[in-house]
């Protein structure tokens, strides 16, 4: 499952459609999983969470960032708790900051764009 959704995700950062709901990303990547299920529902948000984990420590973007609550603008509390175990802060002030969502989005956008990042870490 963690493959088709990190290749997912990397799909839509180098696509139009820049954001991706997790209802969305379960059709398009065929997991199956039901989010009125609350254990499917925390098992995909723990998947996004280790990709994004996994693109840290590896020195690339949140990938996590291009998912978002379906009716919110932006990303639920756990992807700004991931950011600060990830040391980016307090994940209160960078809730707030909607520079820092922005900025990560963009980072992503960027790195995924480019086609020698896209066939090297694919």
């Amino acid at each position: 499952m963690n493959a088709r959704v990190r290749n997912k995700l990397i799909q839509v950062a180098r696509g139009r459609a820049h954001l991706m709901t997790f209802q969305n990303l379960i059709y398009e990547a065929e997991l199956g999983l039901n989010l009125e299920n609350p254990y499917e529902k925390s098992r995909l948000a723990e998947v996004v969470d280790e990709i994004s984990e996994q693109e840290h420590a590896a020195g690339r973007p949140l990938l996590s960032a291009l998912v978002r609550v379906k009716g919110q603008k932006n990303q639920g509390d756990s992807f700004f708790r991931l950011c600060e175990r990830l040391g980016y802060g307090p994940w209160k002030d960078l809730k707030r900051d909607n520079k820092f969502i922005e900025d990560q989005r963009e980072a992503c956008r960027e790195f995924w764009q480019d086609s020698t990042n896209f066939t090297s870490y694919l």
